[in-house]
């Protein structure tokens, strides 16, 4: 996956979490750094079901837009955007939640970064560009 979009992804899933910390007056907690077989449970589950392909890509896509609205620093987009990709990852579940989330306390340049964003790669591929 590329870096900026895994960046992205991660912190659109971190959205709920931000909230609902808000709500109860705290602050979140930290989400436990994913492994690498909470990765491949994830890339098997949405590899094996077209319909969750389809949001996954659909997610990817968001990511892309997400991307370019924090260029142009678009508050307003890029709230938009969170609110789609939310909306998406929910219905791929619990696991790609909190997978993406976990993303978050990861350095993608470190080499568990590397190895995480290695397993997420190949769906990207199946994604049409």
């Amino acid at each position: 996956m590329n870096l900026k979009i895994v960046i992205a992804v991660a912190a659109i899933a971190a959205i709920p979490a931000l909230a609902l910390a808000q709500q109860k007056g705290g602050p979140p907690p930290a989400a436990k750094a994913p492994s690498t077989a909470d990765a491949q449970k994830v890339v098997n589950m949405i590899k094996g079901d077209k319909a969750k392909l389809d949001i996954y890509c659909q997610i990817a896509k968001i990511g892309d837009q997400a991307q370019a609205a924090a260029q142009k620093k678009d508050q307003k987009k890029m709230d938009d955007l969170n609110q789609q990709a939310e909306a998406l990852g929910q219905k791929l579940g619990p696991d790609y939640i909190k997978l993406m989330e976990g993303m978050d306390n990861v350095n993608p340049d470190s080499k568990e970064g590397k190895d995480l964003i290695a397993i997420l790669d190949p769906l990207d591929a199946l994604c049409p560009k």
